[in-house]
């Protein structure tokens, strides 16, 4: 019988690979608590497919209308789609189904919440900059893949909630100029509702976008991880070449298997004591009723805000009417932040000219204007997220709903610019205090009193190990043209004094 290791070694000279397996066994993570929001990620989204493949052996995909005649007796007699009467079975019929379709709600949004919080850990600290910046592109991708996959996923019961949101859609469809009517059409399978959208949505919520998601995701998280260097925070002794942590075999493959069984715990957890999604208490769809109150997942009420906000506008080219009060706050929100996210990193290296590779990250002051645009882009997303439910908001709270309409409208534009002044102040305060700190030392709380009568603080010197953290690495300066150089040409000036006006 052959050995293992003789097995191995004819493997390994037949396909290769154990060199690169030995590397990848050696590989050092560094020990912070930020870096976990990641996997968070990673380990959500296997729960996800793992819950996500047992509801497909229960789940019919088709809008065939049916009787119902199931376990949930207040729905007996009931005419209603194969979809949501097979949801309906899911969830009182099928052994551990309620508990899966909970556990894949959860998960899903378990996972959009960490890739939020993930990109903008990466955002603040500069992680996106060279040679990083494909995988921040592949991660902007990421978000926009999944955030559009959960709505489809959102859709495919086919119960009220569910298909007011595809109301919207539909409309969002239709608004488009020339094609709008064609995709609507081809989409839906006929006038609306349709007869074929819950089919076609299933085909992209479990082939087409899942497909894309099982090739980016392993890019961005395994093999473009682990052929750069690790990503830290600056400490004493540390630089672009050194990394300090734990080697991937034994110790991070130890904490990141009981990592992923902490999410899945959590996801468990929240699936079994918080109800999500109860189907059965909306109905099946009918485009004839309206439910009040209808609020789509967290991750989608920026759109649901931002067609809310918008003030009605549309005018007449050539005989076809252009919907801009769908258009833009359908297309128009969504593609700012997203062409933001993408195209921020090349912007920022045009202006500083900050071409060399960075394995060190910032602490968040010590980039002021970087952070005053995140957080502008987080108030942005913020007030439209709380606009989508100013119905609620007005009925809670005894506010007209045209005072809210227009204090949301007032704060979408008002409120980014003063986040990022506010915010970028901060920055420039506590980049003043580390500073002072390293010139004249750290507080000790220590208070004595002088032979004058007077109280004084006890300051002790800042030690190499603080030094390291407070004091920022010197940043580039654009270079300077020199008396004997021969000036470039009039658009090249132009450019010139726009960087560097920028850069300042």
């Amino acid at each position: 019988m052959m050995k293992a290791s003789s097995l191995a070694q004819a493997l390994d000279d037949r396909i290769g690979g154990a060199g690169f397996l030995k590397k990848a066994m050696r590989k050092v993570f560094p020990d912070h608590w930020t870096f976990l929001l990641g996997e968070i990620a990673l380990y959500a989204f296997v729960i996800v497919l793992l819950t996500g493949v047992f509801l497909t052996f229960f789940f019919k995909p088709t809008m065939e209308e049916v009787v119902y005649d199931g376990a949930y007796v207040p729905l007996r007699g009931v005419q209603m789609s194969q979809a949501y009467a097979s949801t309906l079975d899911i969830s009182f019929e099928v052994r551990g189904g309620l508990l899966m379709r909970q556990m894949h709600h959860w998960a899903t949004l378990v996972f959009l919440g960490a890739i939020v919080i993930h990109l903008l850990r990466n955002f603040f600290t500069g992680a996106f900059r060279k040679p990083r910046d494909l995988n921040w592109l592949i991660g902007v991708a990421l978000f926009g893949l999944v955030m559009l996959n959960g709505l489809f996923g959102y859709s495919l019961p086919d119960d009220l909630l569910s298909g007011a949101g595809l109301r919207i859609l539909h409309g969002v469809t239709i608004s488009v100029p020339l094609v709008g009517t064609y995709l609507a059409m081809f989409l839906f399978g006929g006038e609306f509702p349709g007869a074929d959208i819950i089919s076609r949505l299933f085909s992209l919520h479990v082939l087409l976008i899942p497909g894309l998601l099982l090739v980016l995701l392993p890019l961005h998280a395994v093999v473009l991880t682990w052929r750069q260097t690790h990503t830290q925070f600056r400490a004493k002794g540390l630089n672009d070449g050194v990394v300090r942590g734990a080697p991937f075999f034994p110790a991070f493959l130890a904490k990141t298997t009981v990592f992923f069984l902490w999410v899945l715990a959590v996801v468990a957890a929240l699936a079994t004591v918080f109800q999500i999604n109860p189907i059965w208490l909306y109905g099946p769809y009918a485009p004839s009723t309206v439910s009040a109150g209808s609020q789509p997942d967290w991750y989608m009420g920026f759109l649901e805000g931002a067609l809310r906000v918008m003030p009605p506008w549309e005018f007449t080219v050539f005989g076809h009417t252009v919907t801009m009060s769908v258009l833009i706050p359908a297309l128009g929100a969504p593609g700012l932040l997203f062409t933001a996210l993408a195209v921020y990193p090349f912007v920022e290296r045009w202006i500083t000219r900050d071409h060399a590779i960075h394995h060190l990250l910032d602490r968040p002051r010590e980039a002021p204007v970087r952070v005053g645009l995140g957080v502008a882009g987080i108030v942005y997303y913020g007030v439209l997220w709380l606009a989508g439910g100013n119905d609620v908001l007005s009925s809670t709270f005894h506010i007209s709903l045209y005072a809210t309409t227009w204090i949301f409208r007032v704060l979408v534009v008002a409120g980014p610019v003063l986040g990022f002044v506010i915010a970028r102040r901060i920055c420039l305060g506590l980049l003043a205090r580390d500073r002072h700190t390293v010139a004249h030392g750290v507080e000790t709380g220590v208070i004595v009193r002088g032979a004058d009568g007077a109280f004084t603080e006890i300051e002790r010197p800042v030690t190499d190990e603080e030094s390291a953290v407070l004091v920022p690495p010197a940043r580039p300066a654009l270079p300077v043209a020199a008396d004997g150089d021969v000036p470039p040409p009039a658009r090249r000036r132009v450019h010139d004094a726009v960087q560097r006006s920028w850069s300042r």
